[in-house]
């Protein structure tokens, strides 16, 4: 469920629920609403921990019974009659949409922004003289930023990050501490690079030889297009030639390994400690779930969805669902995993007829 997202006290400005549903209205979001009356909100809280003075959020009926005895002021309900009329009869006020999910994260970024360093330059900061900074840019303590390197306007580097020659970001990118950008990079605007990430690093190219292993130089480069988010100590490798490429709006979690040469589509999601090989393609809108492996050279269709471990070493076709190692229809491993559970009196019953 949703962790603690305001807790009290934390500096946050207090507002009536009304102001709120207005600041919901200038960002396009129209709630039905129901206003028993107007608290004060000094945040948010989960429905399991809610606390007085804030919203909270029911996304399905899995959670209703939270209504009748939670402490928050208002709730964020789905378009679900019944759930309405348990939040009406206890007196709270509500929001309800089609999407409440969305409606939730709105809602956050009424209250919460986070941390960002005002513009400047740290004193500690070393930058070569031939480096590009565009307009209010932030550079923390420690920073490295070597020759040839480009930033946009806006930019917001954290401590210790380090910046290679001829790398190129745009406009709004930020870089969390810690996180490496090799050579030649190119970051498009708007775009998250998360703490311990390390972009366009060599490529695991090798050629077996007699003698062991022969380096194959990895001159490539990576490309993140516009508005990409990559989570923590993920890694993006660049090829031996060519591009790694990663679509706009694609989305990364922590942990997750892109293989040299490799080519996600925009509005792409990938959760933890997926791992794609080298030259792996992905279409617009692939969902990846927890630790899926992808060979090399697989192409994976627009919109397909691949369940959490699976093992994908064949092409899957736009809009397929897969499950399972190796990877097989999602709807064809679930009737497997349900014969699986049957196997060992099946196979007393054909030891007994086979004797």
């Amino acid at each position: 469920m949703i962790g603690q997202f305001q807790e009290k006290g934390m500096g946050a400005m207090a507002m009536k629920l009304s102001t709120l549903v207005e600041q919901l209205a200038q960002q396009g979001a129209a709630p039905t609403v129901s206003l028993e009356n107007d608290p004060t909100l000094e945040g948010l809280s989960p429905i399991e921990q809610a606390e007085p003075q804030t919203l909270s959020y029911v996304g399905s009926d899995q959670y209703a019974h939270h209504i009748a005895t939670t402490a928050a002021a208002a709730l964020i309900l789905p378009l679900d009659p019944t759930l309405q009329a348990q939040a009406t009869a206890r007196g709270l006020p509500w929001l309800a949409t089609k999407v409440p999910r969305a409606l939730l994260a709105q809602a956050i970024g009424c209250f919460y922004q986070p941390f960002q360093p005002e513009p400047g330059i740290d004193a500690t900061a070393i930058i070569h003289p031939t480096v590009q900074l565009g307009k209010g840019v932030s550079i923390s303590p420690h920073v490295v930023i070597q020759a040839g390197v480009t930033l946009g306007d806006g930019v917001c580097i954290y401590p210790n990050v380090v910046i290679y020659p001829g790398v190129t970001i745009g406009d709004r990118t930020v870089l969390h501490a810690n996180c490496v950008i090799h050579e030649r990079s190119q970051i498009g605007p708007d775009c998250v690079i998360h703490s311990g990430v390390a972009i366009g690093a060599e490529g695991f190219g090798f050629v077996p030889i007699p003698e062991g292993w022969l380096k194959m130089p990895q001159s490539g480069h990576v490309i993140l297009e516009a508005g990409v988010e990559i989570g923590c100590n993920s890694a993006v490798d660049r090829p031996a030639l060519g591009v790694t490429r990663i679509g706009t709006n694609t989305k990364i979690d922590n942990l997750v390994q892109i293989g040299h040469g490799s080519d996600i589509g925009p509005n792409c999601a990938l959760a933890s400690q997926t791992g794609l090989a080298g030259a792996v393609k992905l279409g617009q809108r692939v969902i990846l779930a927890g630790q899926v492996g992808i060979a090399d050279y697989v192409k994976v269709g627009d919109g397909a969805i691949a369940s959490a471990k699976a093992g994908i070493s064949s092409n899957i076709a736009a809009g397929e669902t897969v499950a399972g190692y190796p990877a097989i229809p999602h709807k064809l491993w679930l009737k497997l995993a349900a014969i699986q559970k049957r196997l060992p009196e099946m196979y007393k019953y054909f030891r007994q007829v086979t004797r």
